[in-house]
């Protein structure tokens, strides 16, 4: 045992700015909170809302038409105060319009993340919402089931 105490105390005096440790850098972590974001594109996707953070004012989302990066799944989005959170329903089919905001990180910072942590990452997004419409999913499949029925007399 006192071996290993030697090993862990060791192992945190040392002060590593390469983030061997598990942690990232200072620089790193400065750089990621004073990301700048580019000026907002207006996306509209169809999905559902997985969760609501209804203290936060934010969802979780799975949208059927993937973003640009491959992602299906959105969360943290943050819902404007003029929408009514608590109205929200979890599963039910709707038509979002989101904000995506994209913050590009520097080469030495995407280096990092590559060599240290195994994570290709190029840049920081961040999401909200902007408006979202209830879709009327049932009643266009009753149609289309009622209207298929009508060719086949």
């Amino acid at each position: 045992m006192p071996r290993s105490k030697t090993q862990v105390s060791n192992k945190g005096a040392k002060s590593d700015p390469a983030g061997d440790d598990g942690t990232l850098p200072q620089w790193a972590e400065d750089e990621i909170k004073a990301v700048q974001f580019d000026k907002p594109q207006i996306l509209t996707r169809s999905g559902y809302i997985l969760a609501v953070y209804e203290d936060a004012h934010k969802i979780d989302l799975q949208i059927y038409e993937a973003l640009s990066d491959g992602r299906t799944i959105i969360e943290g989005l943050d819902v404007p105060n003029n929408l009514k959170i608590s109205d929200f329903l979890k599963g039910s089919i709707y038509e979002f319009k989101i904000r995506m905001f994209k913050g590009e990180l520097s080469a030495k910072l995407v280096e990092l993340l590559r060599t240290k942590y195994n994570l290709e990452m190029n840049a920081i997004f961040r999401f909200e919402l902007e408006d979202l419409q209830l879709m009327d999913v049932e009643s266009d499949f009753q149609a289309s089931t009622s209207s298929g029925e009508d060719e086949d007399e």
